[in-house]
């Protein structure tokens, strides 16, 4: 890959890669040291690519499956999060923040199944290739999300 394309493929797809492994692990640091290494990867892959979303989508699949490896690995397993300052986003409405908030609760598989599809417009079939899945498991995890970002929502609503 030429200094240029990778350029090209940094300024279009670095966001998403970051978006994707923050809903995955919670942690901007980790989330960075993830695109970064999926970014590299993109770098030094010999093959040539169909198309831009056939690009986009194997970078995608390496930034799951890395978040994946961080998230096994013994290091972080054994170690515990350092209290940080809430990494939240501004938004316009506290309902916002508050659905945020709510997303990022969910299990790291949950948010990335909803990251992939409501936020990337990815269907469901092509969110369970991303994450490795079948794609009615991919289903079950987007309902039972749903389910429990509504029984969250109430009870914050109630307070």
């Amino acid at each position: 890959m030429t200094e240029e394309r990778f350029r090209e493929a940094v300024e279009r797809y670095g966001d998403t890669v970051f978006r994707l492994a923050y809903s995955y692990l919670k942690n901007r640091a980790d989330a960075e040291d993830v695109m970064q290494e999926s970014l590299l990867k993109l770098y030094v892959e010999p093959k040539e690519f169909e198309s831009a979303d056939h690009e986009k989508h194997w970078l995608l699949r390496v930034a799951a499956n890395e978040c994946k490896k961080l998230l096994r690995s013994p290091w972080r397993r054994r170690t515990g999060p350092l209290d940080e300052a809430e990494e939240a986003a501004a938004f316009d409405r506290p309902a916002q923040s508050e659905l945020f908030r709510q997303v990022m609760s969910l299990p790291p598989k949950y948010r990335a199944a909803v990251y992939l599809y409501y936020y990337e417009g990815y269907s469901v079939k092509e969110t369970a290739v991303l994450l490795g899945a079948k794609a009615s498991t991919v289903q079950t995890w987007l309902m039972r999300a749903r389910g429990q970002l509504h029984t969250k929502l109430k009870e914050a609503e109630a307070l």
